[in-house]
């Protein structure tokens, strides 16, 4: 029976295996994602996760709590500045595990822990977009609903009248090439 094994040993003793899990929580603090084996990942994302939510409410308890498990300043110092203010809307659910296929070495099953919040190709890469004004814009409008509004019979005219003066014009810069060659 599986009474009271709610964690994965991870083949390790306690003080080995959370020191890994307080290194590895850094580095994804850090670097907003990781790549290491599933099982170490699921370890991981059991034990970064009340961190982070503890992040949500600055104070100096709950700083002194994370830096308990994860023993770094400067990991305690980005979750609670540059992570608590990107996943303070989200519920829980802040970390993301993707497999990634077996290691070459000895095939174990990889995966990739981010942080949810900073993946922008998940998230659609949500970058708010500048407004430009363009002051030529009513007049763009106008000329078309002016083109819209006339007969086909004035387009066919204003056609052939603009053919004439090209060709016109075309006439005239060969007669004048043909000076210049005299």
């Amino acid at each position: 029976m599986r009474h009271g094994k709610k964690f994965n040993h991870l083949s390790r003793q306690k003080g080995h295996r959370a020191s890994m899990l307080a290194n590895m929580a850094c580095s994804l603090i850090e670097h907003k994602r990781i790549n290491t084996t599933v099982a170490k990942a699921k370890a991981l994302k059991v034990f970064v996760e009340p961190l982070i939510t503890k992040s949500k409410e600055d104070t100096t308890h709950n700083r002194r709590i994370c830096f308990a498990y994860l023993r770094d300043k400067y990991a305690v110092t980005e979750l609670f500045r540059s992570v608590s203010v990107k996943v303070a809307n989200r519920p829980g659910g802040y970390t993301r595990i993707i497999k990634l296929g077996n290691r070459l070495g000895d095939n174990a099953d990889m995966a990739m822990i981010e942080l949810v919040d900073f993946n922008e190709l998940y998230n659609g890469g949500k970058k708010e977009e500048k407004k430009g004004r363009s002051r030529r814009g009513n007049k763009s409008k106008k000329s078309n609903e002016n083109i819209t509004n006339e007969s086909p019979a004035k387009v066919a005219d204003s056609l052939s009248s603009d053919s004439k003066t090209d060709l016109s014009s075309s006439e005239s810069v060969s007669e004048e090439s043909n000076i210049n060659k005299d």
